[in-house]
């Protein structure tokens, strides 16, 4: 979990105002105070790191094909997508995929800022 951590940092971090806090004993990652984008957990599988992202409804419909992802416990109906972190997840897919998360709830101000 500390590895996946520090490439989930590397990569969330680097979004205009992005902020690491902790939700429920979990590294969250929101875009300003109060808007998440992204969050390192063991609570969607049992003793599984995942990462909980965000994702247009359409997309998570595609991503849940593949065995990596799957729907979130909660939220799902508004998006909220998992993926499972092994030695195999595609880091760059990745990225993409939490970019987009970050797009779906920052301020306009914020996306202003992105250089991506």
């Amino acid at each position: 979990m500390k590895r996946a951590l520090e490439r989930l940092r590397r990569i969330c971090l680097a979004f205009p105002e992005a902020i690491e806090t902790t939700t429920f004993g979990h590294p969250t990652f929101q875009a300003g105070n109060k808007r998440t984008f992204a969050v390192l957990d063991e609570a969607e599988r049992a003793g599984v790191t995942c990462i909980a992202f965000k994702a247009p409804i359409a997309a998570q419909r595609a991503l849940v094909d593949d065995e990596t992802f799957f729907k979130c416990k909660f939220g799902a109906r508004h998006g909220w997508t998992s993926a499972v972190v092994s030695s195999d997840l595609d880091w760059k897919k990745m990225r993409g995929l939490l970019l987009q998360s970050y797009k779906l709830v920052a301020t306009k101000r914020m996306l202003a800022q992105l250089t991506t």
